[in-house]
């Protein structure tokens, strides 16, 4: 039993830490998206999973809800993914015209292949446009691994709105969802339109803002929780008493009886007044013979005799009292860590340094070891662990490399400045590359830990 505990202890504090990180980076992207009129259709905790618990929003239509893969979250920001199909327009119409289509139905009436009619309709599913309809006796369903064969008109006011647009949907006067619509202008007007809603209908400062904003959130939370922990739970700072700190257990220093707290008087009979003066008592008598400690216990002097080897311990450390900060001096503090954790992701690119960071680094297992024995030391402890790892998380979906954020605001870049979308072939490809390469660091980083902890 022990045994199966000492695996899960670890696992759930690293989960829960993780979980709720990724969580609030996605919750970013979902404010900057609503913030700026995108649709999104959901946001949750946890990973995709056809079990999960959910409520859809009657003002804005997104489902919120929990799913049992908490490896996460993820918010499905309509119009993420690149695609254009060219028969995207007529498709929209037809299907708001006729209410519910299948897909053999479209090809048909439009004179186009069924993976045409497929590819339209996946894309406007996609931007929140259309509605799936899911036949269980072909084994469609949300958790297929295939696309439905039959699509619904969205419930659709006088001016084309949909519940994903919020406050400008005139629910009283909507039709139903799968209810015949007829479009008020062209097919090609109102997918113009419904692309105005997406991401990909954005310009680039509202693109880069919805990318960027996950990473703002990952550092701004957490900052708020280093600035809260410094200046409400204080932090420890070493003073230079002659006085024992913590002593660990089965030391010699232990072993005499020695507490923490404890004041002590003279080593080899010398006055020592400070940790620096005991601390230097103690080195010199190393290797040199037996030598006596004098020191006080709740004003009873005791005194014992020890004999320590060059390399040996006596097993007290420095002792500290813990001091609360102002808020100048937590920032202050804070924005310390938040450059250290920048400098060293920036390392990370940088081949002369690589292997040094990634020596540095840990994975899911590392991060749940540590998380553990943060927890065990405290909620201040844990939060701060969390914390840190919230910038490194940030910083990390900083970097230029595709499927991060950092990788897709740098393809904005390049799309703003060519003044024409990169090919999504190319788009694909990168993304590609980048998924192996962060896969090789994955297995590099496991393989250390496994070493490190388990080994």
């Amino acid at each position: 039993m022990d045994a199966v505990l000492n695996v899960v202890r670890p696992l759930f504090w690293g989960v829960l830490m993780l979980s709720a990180i990724v969580f609030l980076h996605e919750g970013g992207h979902f404010l900057a998206a609503r913030a700026v009129g995108v649709r999104v259709t959901e946001f949750f905790l946890g990973l995709p999973c056809r079990f999960n618990l959910h409520h859809v929003s009657r003002r804005i239509g997104t489902r919120f809800g929990v799913t049992p893969v908490l490896l996460g979250g993820y918010a499905m920001v309509c119009g993420m993914e690149p695609g254009d199909s060219p028969h995207a327009a007529r498709v929209l119409g037809l299907i708001h015209r006729r209410g519910t289509i299948s897909v053999e139905e479209m090809a048909k009436e439009l004179s186009i292949t069924e993976d045409e009619a497929l590819e339209a309709s996946v894309q406007l599913l996609g931007w929140g446009s259309v509605a799936p309809v899911y036949d269980p006796e072909k084994g469609e369903g949300p958790a297929s691994r295939y696309y439905p064969s039959t699509y619904a008109a969205m419930p659709r006011d006088a001016a084309g709105a949909t519940i994903y647009d919020g406050r400008s949907f005139a629910r009283a006067e909507a039709t139903s969802e799968g209810e015949a619509w007829e479009p008020p202008v062209s097919d090609e007007e109102f997918l113009a339109r419904e692309r105005s809603r997406t991401y990909l209908g954005q310009g680039f400062w509202k693109r880069a803002f919805i990318l960027v904003a996950g990473i703002v959130v990952n550092i701004l939370t957490g900052f708020l929780l280093l600035m809260s922990i410094y200046s409400i739970a204080g932090i420890p700072v070493q003073q230079n008493l002659a006085a024992a700190g913590a002593v660990d257990a089965a030391s010699p220093a232990a072993e005499a009886g020695i507490e923490q707290g404890d004041i002590f008087i003279s080593v080899n009979g010398e006055a020592v007044t400070d940790w620096v003066t005991f601390h230097d008592a103690v080195v010199a008598a190393q290797g040199t013979g037996p030598f006596e400690l004098v020191w006080e216990h709740d004003g009873e002097e005791r005194s014992a005799t020890f004999e320590l080897s060059e390399d040996e311990l006596l097993g007290i450390a420095v002792p500290e009292a813990i001091v609360r900060l102002n808020p100048i001096d937590s920032a202050r503090v804070t924005l310390d860590y938040i450059r250290q954790t920048a400098d060293s992701i920036a390392r990370l690119i940088n081949p002369t340094h690589t292997l040094e960071v990634l020596d540095g680094s840990t994975s899911l297992i590392g991060i749940s070891v540590l998380s553990a024995e943060a927890a065990s030391q405290g909620a201040d402890v844990y939060l701060e662990f969390a914390a840190l790892i919230s910038f490194s998380l940030g910083f990390m979906n900083l970097l230029p490399i595709p499927p991060l954020d950092g990788g897709k605001l740098v393809i904005e870049v390049v799309q703003a400045i060519v003044r024409r979308p990169v090919p999504l072939k190319v788009q694909t490809y990168l993304s590609y590359i980048g998924i192996a390469l962060f896969g090789l660091l994955f297995i590099y980083m496991l393989r250390a830990d496994v070493i490190r902890f388990i080994l």
